[in-house]
């Protein structure tokens, strides 16, 4: 059973059992009036035959039918006399009938006082009597004074019969509403189930997830639609990655290849040969493994599980400037203020050891130091090499871009893609610009939501 029938199965059973209860609250509520009624007439009527008045044995406005005008007709309430022996007399009404007198009655009519009252339910022919018994006291004997409920109880068997009916009415009503609103409700969820079985038979593309309206099924239609777009992102990504690095390790696989087969006549080179031979492999080596290094950092993004934490940026930049220092013998002087981030603390001495690299790559030949600066979030890599022409400023961070004169230089073209990632995923942004002087400025900022109380004065180091 689907949820648009469950829905439409749930509101015609709410509607059925309010039905009911409404249905039974007036039937009772009705009947306890009536009975209420016919009590209060036998009473009342009772009290005037006491006083001599049996001309008000009429038709009961109760039980009365359409022909019931005059008195000829035969008379729904019949009243008798008992005597303080028990005995008997029929004072009037019609029909012409005798209610047997009981126990209780006979001790009202003995030795009641005046106004004691019993009621009870009789049968008597074919016909069904309240009938009420009242003391008169002073050995006067008791009243007893009966009505037909027939007609009554025909007049709440009619109103059982229309409760019935609506409430049958009210039933099929509540189904066919409870359908009509369960397919409005469940329209929606019924194209979104289709958008997710075609997503799980690998039609991503192709998907279009019907979004819009407030309620919590219009808030999952546009979740699930920025989910499946962040899905082809995610795979359009993989895909440009699969293809640009399957680019790039041409070029260190071609090389290789062509120095295994020039090792084949290893015996005939000349030493001279053989060292440039070997280096050239090492050096091949040494990129293809770094390029590979760097194409799993991104494809598997290896810091994303590294849990967010206070992070004194100022350590980050020492700790990366000492790494590149070793590796490099260069000179790198810091300049940290105090600023404290939330944020993952490899992945931005990760980003931050590559923007030195770079620097120290583009800069090899340079003297002067290269600088590290760090203001409120913003981290920035100043360097005197040959700067970054125009037309490759707004490429700078693109996985496997290689300016021309960067070709001829080491490196995967991936460092400054992986700047991106982390500046990103620290709600920054990325800068690349030309410095005054000659060489270029590259670097990354911290989201300020991200920025944190510092807890040290400016700090600066070399």
């Amino acid at each position: 059973m689907n949820l648009r029938s469950k829905l439409a199965i749930a509101f015609a059973g709410v509607g059925a059992a309010a039905s009911v209860l409404v249905g039974v609250f007036s039937y009772q509520t009705a009947s306890q009036r009536i009975s209420a009624e016919l009590d209060r007439a036998l009473l009342t009527t009772s009290a005037e035959i006491q006083a001599g008045a049996t001309q008000v044995l009429a038709p009961s406005p109760f039980t009365a039918g359409p022909h019931d005008n005059d008195h000829d007709e035969a008379q729904p309430m019949v009243a008798q006399a008992i005597a303080p022996d028990g005995e008997v007399r029929r004072i009037g009404g019609r029909p012409a009938v005798s209610f047997p007198v009981d126990d209780t009655d006979r001790a009202l009519a003995a030795n009641g006082r005046p106004g004691q009252d019993s009621y009870r339910d009789l049968t008597v022919g074919p016909d069904d009597y309240r009938v009420i018994t009242v003391a008169l006291g002073r050995d006067r004997g008791a009243v007893q004074l009966g009505v037909d409920v027939d007609e009554s109880r025909h007049v709440l068997a009619s109103l059982a019969t229309r409760i019935t009916l609506v409430s049958a009415a009210v039933l099929v009503a509540a189904a066919l509403v409870g359908w009509l609103l369960a397919r409005q409700i469940t329209r929606r969820l019924v194209r979104l189930t289709a958008v997710t079985e075609q997503v799980s038979d690998g039609g991503l593309g192709q998907a279009g997830v019907p979004a819009g309206g407030r309620d919590e099924v219009g808030r999952l239609a546009t979740s699930f639609d920025r989910m499946l777009g962040r899905l082809a992102d995610a795979r359009a990504d993989q895909e440009r990655l699969v293809q640009d690095a399957a680019h790039e390790l041409r070029t260190p696989l071609t090389s290789l290849r062509t120095n295994a087969q020039v090792m084949r006549r290893f015996d005939e080179l000349s030493p001279d040969s053989r060292a440039r031979l070997l280096d050239d492999v090492d050096g091949e080596t040494r990129e293809l493994t770094h390029l590979i290094t760097e194409i799993v950092d991104l494809a598997t993004r290896r810091y994303d599980s590294e849990d967010d934490g206070p992070v004194e940026l100022a350590g980050v930049a020492e700790r990366a400037a000492e790494r590149v220092r070793r590796r490099s013998g260069r000179t790198i002087v810091v300049d940290a203020d105090g600023t404290v981030a939330s944020g993952q603390t490899r992945r931005l001495e990760r980003a931050v050891t590559n923007l030195l690299e770079n620097a120290v790559k583009f800069d090899a030949g340079g003297t002067r130091p290269i600088e590290l600066t760090v203001r409120k979030g913003r981290i920035e890599v100043l360097d005197r090499g040959p700067g970054i022409p125009e037309r490759d400023l707004p490429h700078v961070f693109d996985r496997f871009h290689r300016a021309d004169a960067a070709r001829a230089l080491p490196g995967s073209g991936l460092g400054l893609a992986i700047v991106r990632e982390t500046a990103l995923a620290h709600q920054g942004e990325v800068l690349a610009r030309p410095r005054p002087g000659g060489g270029a400025v590259v670097g990354f900022t911290v989201g300020g939501d991200r920025l944190l109380p510092s807890s040290h004065p400016d700090h600066a180091g070399d």
